[in-house]
């Protein structure tokens, strides 16, 4: 039987942070057993430059900034051949809304990366990205995600979702797209077969009533299209940024990652996170319903951008791992294991 919203927040908001912990942890036992998998890969952010300006983010530039950059191809291409060399399977290309580059040039970087390294997975922009790059070409979200899609990308990732309620958003984001947008544009992407994942930043200053509806409008699409792959909830970095504030609590993030696993029940995956909670939480999260740690990134600098940097190595990964009493295995972009690990010894499926 399904939790509903008034339990759901009731349960945010004073539940037994344990009780909700184990509950969220038999979930994922009975779907994934001992198994924990995480991946390799690298975020690519081509460029600062951005005309969001959201007041939570420690990462963009103006265009006429001293520090504001936008990297060629080769410089890309360089970073994908670089993840390929140490073994990673994904490359995660995002970056802010620039106001002069047409649908062909990421187009053009796409194509690029496919010819040169085919086996690499492009998980990459926002569903902010693409409907800034469609407004941009005059044509309809579809006809993008078509035409992206054609030139080599293979899935969405769910950043730009923070919480998916429009008072959220106008307060700190308010030149962002509302929640209905982002919505839209995954559902134009599950339609032509391009799956993605969902994201929820926490610590913004919302409820817990508006977590809840983050959670709420989330399960309703994946109810209609089932293209959510997993759901990923980070915290709010707020260092360095106009927004400022605190940053939310290890327990509140556990609280909620815990409820996520039991209120999102129609998606697979849930992503612990090791990059904004630091490796000792990142492993607490297997215990309160994360089937997955994450990525080891090889770069990331929307984070580090907000001051917090964590580093993170497979031998690392797979000690966090085995350290909660799990076995850890290396997966590709589409959660399919491709390598375990077993002590010293390594077995492929």
């Amino acid at each position: 039987m399904r939790i509903e919203s008034k339990e759901a927040e009731e349960l945010l908001t004073g539940g037994d942070l344990i009780a909700l912990g184990r509950e969220a942890d038999a979930v994922r036992r009975e779907r994934f057993g001992d198994t924990v998998t995480f991946l390799i890969d690298r975020n690519i952010n081509y460029t600062n430059v951005c005309c969001n300006e959201c007041r939570f983010c420690a990462f963009f530039r103006r265009r006429e900034s001293a520090d504001a950059y936008l990297l060629s191809y080769d410089e890309i291409l360089d970073k994908v051949r670089e993840t390929a060399e140490a073994g990673g399977t994904q490359v995660m290309i995002q970056g802010g809304l620039h106001p002069d580059l047409p649908l062909s040039y990421y187009e053009e970087m796409l194509r690029r990366i496919r010819a040169a390294y085919p086996a690499i997975r492009i998980h990459s922009f926002t569903a902010t990205e693409i409907a800034h790059f469609a407004e941009r070409a005059g044509i309809s979200i579809e006809d993008t995600l078509k035409r992206l899609q054609a030139a080599g990308l293979d899935s969405l990732p769910g950043g730009g979702a923070e919480i998916l309620d429009d008072a959220v958003r106008r307060r700190v984001s308010p030149k962002k797209i509302l929640t209905e947008d982002w919505l839209a544009v995954m559902r134009a992407a599950h339609k032509i077969g391009m799956e993605s994942t969902a994201t929820m930043v926490i610590g913004l200053g919302e409820t817990m009533a508006q977590r809840v509806h983050h959670m709420e409008r989330i399960r309703r699409l994946q109810d209609e299209t089932g293209g959510f792959r997993a759901f990923i909830t980070w915290t709010y970095q707020p260092h360095h940024t106009e927004l400022g504030g605190e940053k939310a609590s290890s327990w509140d993030y556990m609280r909620t990652l815990a409820m996520t696993r039991l209120y999102l029940d129609n998606i697979a995956h849930i992503q612990g996170s090791w990059v904004t909670q630091g490796e000792r939480i990142g492993q607490l999260t297997l215990g309160f319903g994360a089937d997955d740690a994450g990525s080891i990134m090889l770069e990331e600098n929307v984070v580090r951008a907000a001051g917090t940097r964590y580093a993170m190595s497979t031998e690392k990964m797979v000690r966090l791992i085995e350290g909660a009493g799990r076995r850890p295995a290396q997966r590709d972009t589409e959660y399919r294991v491709i390598k375990r690990f077993d002590g010293k010894r390594r077995e492929r499926e």
